[in-house]
């Protein structure tokens, strides 16, 4: 079997990233409503804090709004791009900063790693670069 094979069908390759963009917002807004309604947004601050961030409240503010803000330009296919790049830039501090120190493996082999957080970051790269001005026909 090779590697290369057909590629997927256009019109179904469109509605996988459809899906993929939609699925992914979803898991961001849902990740900034929850810290929003349990007051996670005070003890992800002073967690800012410990590690040496500067304002850490203003930034798990800031984090946590974009949570809520950049999902819903996703949702919408507004300003798509930069909504998934500025979510990868957060996630890969928090791959780093959280789950790098754990391993690879968020459960199993290994608690809290960051395998999860490279799907997410792959997925958002790859919705960034599909959504980019000019890459789709109909932009």
């Amino acid at each position: 079997m090779a590697l290369t094979g057909p590629a997927a069908p256009a019109p179904r390759a469109a509605q996988a990233f459809e899906a993929l963009r939609i699925v992914v917002a979803i898991l961001i807004l849902i990740h900034g409503v929850y810290r929003l309604t349990t007051g996670g947004v005070a003890i992800f601050g002073v967690w800012l804090d410990s590690i040496g961030f500067p304002f850490g409240y203003g930034w798990a503010t800031a984090v946590t709004l974009y949570e809520l803000a950049g999902p819903a330009l996703m949702l919408t296919r507004r300003w798509t791009s930069l909504a998934a790049l500025g979510h990868a830039g957060i996630l890969t501090l928090g791959l780093i900063l959280v789950h790098l120190p754990a391993g690879w493996f968020v459960v199993g082999a290994g608690r809290n790693g960051v395998e999860y957080s490279v799907l997410l970051l792959a997925s958002l790269l790859a919705i960034a670069w599909v959504y980019w001005p000019g890459r789709r026909p109909d932009c």
